[in-house]
């Protein structure tokens, strides 16, 4: 009898041992975080405003931890290798102009359905399209860059040449550019190969496709742009800026006017030594319009985590967070709201950064397709001897 009470007593126990050590994995399973990877390329500056967003974001949500990989450099190539070998993070940092390589690779979470948690009628509808693939979106904003002109006051003053105003021609512009050219040590206006900064030019004067260099509008377009080195000889040669990049020439006042975007203006705060502004590019036939190109969240299609990462970028496109990159005077944010915020619009030079709003409300998305790369590779080839009689 004795020996069945022991029996019984030690089954007991064990049962009550199991099911406390029961409880407890299956409490240290519910308390242990979900883990999901954030990836993204950006400069130190950029770093320094997104990795406290990211820690204050597992502050708040204590049960989720970021992974967080930067790949500061070929980070497409990179991304490429990780969703090749099936190790894709959760949250990947995109542009519109690699976006459709990714979404026709059926790689990407169609974030369509998730309108009400993005609010994406916050932001400006430019980026909307340009982050989206045959009707669908694949990417929330963050930024949205357009290129405006940059002009050096004081130079303007010097030669007695009027500030640009809104709504200038391009006749106008390029009256300008010949008063401010005196060579060999300062040109009107800049000229940079990469086809970014020659779009303007041709998008301002009807063309609304990827541009073909056989195309007869194409042509049209960049014979416009080249004529600025070669008939009227207002833009730098290759040989007379050597090494020097167009943003150096600015700041070395060898350039009156420089067409470039929202991302140089934290370098130009810092180190010019004179005044200068902001103002849209020139109206073409077909008014002013430049291209938009916009960078935003997306999700990996496998991710085992979707909950959490949409959770992650609804908090990284959320109206506060866009401010904190406004503030940095790096990029236009992507959000009406934080666009027209004092974070934004905050006094600084350049005083008028409405300007870049004004920009956007005006651009149109880049023309873009899978093999958009290879095209604009071959088109520098064959735009090169033109660029360069």
């Amino acid at each position: 009898m004795m020996k069945k009470v022991l029996i019984l007593i030690l089954s007991c126990f064990v049962l009550v041992t199991a099911g406390v050590l029961w409880l407890n994995n299956s409490k240290q399973e519910q308390e242990k975080p979900v883990v999901i990877q954030c990836a993204s390329w950006g400069s130190e500056s950029e770093m320094k405003i997104l990795k406290p967003l990211i820690a204050n974001f597992e502050k708040d949500n204590p049960n989720i931890k970021i992974d967080f990989l930067h790949i500061p450099q070929n980070y497409f190539q990179k991304i490429h290798l990780l969703i090749a070998s099936n190790t894709a993070p959760d949250v990947i940092f995109m542009n519109n102009q690699y976006l459709p390589i990714y979404a026709n690779a059926g790689v990407l979470e169609d974030l369509s359905s998730y309108n009400r948690d993005f609010q994406l009628d916050k932001f400006f509808e430019s980026s909307i399209e340009a982050l989206s693939y045959n009707n669908k979106i694949y990417a929330i904003p963050r930024d949205i860059s357009t290129l405006v002109i940059f002009y050096n006051k004081d130079i303007f003053d010097k030669y007695g040449v009027r500030y640009p105003k809104d709504n200038w021609t391009y006749d106008e512009f390029l009256e300008t550019a010949k008063k401010l050219t005196h060579r060999p040590n300062l040109f009107g206006i800049s000229f940079e190969e990469e086809p970014i900064f020659y779009l303007p030019y041709l998008m301002s004067f009807g063309l609304r496709k990827i541009p073909e260099y056989d195309d007869l509008s194409t042509q049209q377009g960049l014979k416009l742009y080249a004529d600025l080195r070669n008939k009227y000889h207002v833009a730098p040669l290759k040989t007379e800026s050597a090494s020097a990049t167009m943003a150096q020439m600015f700041l070395q006042e060898k350039l009156a006017m420089h067409l470039t975007g929202r991302w140089l203006v934290p370098k130009y705060r810092q180190d010019a030594k004179f005044r200068w502004n902001v103002v849209k590019f020139p109206v073409g036939s077909a008014g002013s319009v430049a291209p938009a190109d916009v960078s935003g969240w997306a999700v990996s299609k496998n991710s085992k985590h979707k909950k959490e990462a949409i959770m992650l970028i609804q908090y990284l496109s959320s109206e506060k967070s866009a401010e904190k990159f406004a503030q940095s005077g790096l990029v236009v944010p992507a959000r009406i709201d934080a666009a027209y915020s004092k974070s934004f619009l905050d006094g600084k030079s350049p005083k008028n950064s409405q300007v870049f709003i004004e920009s956007v409300l005006t651009s149109v998305p880049t023309p873009v397709s899978v093999d958009y790369r290879e095209k604009m590779d071959l088109l520098k080839k064959k735009t090169e001897p033109l660029f360069n009689k």
